[in-house]
């Protein structure tokens, strides 16, 4: 297993890759000085009950 270096906060973020919703791949470094990104946690939010 890699370890990854802690980011603290005002770190840049390190480049990701995350599936987003229909399964396509985004990474972050794709919208390097084009767009703001905000990543949003909704717990649970497609699992019945």
């Amino acid at each position: 297993m890699t370890t990854q270096p802690e980011v603290k906060v005002g770190d840049a973020a390190p480049d990701f890759k995350l599936k987003g919703i229909g399964g396509k791949e985004y990474a972050l470094g794709e919208f390097k000085g084009q767009k703001n990104v905000v990543l949003l946690f909704y717990v649970l939010d497609w699992t019945p009950g």
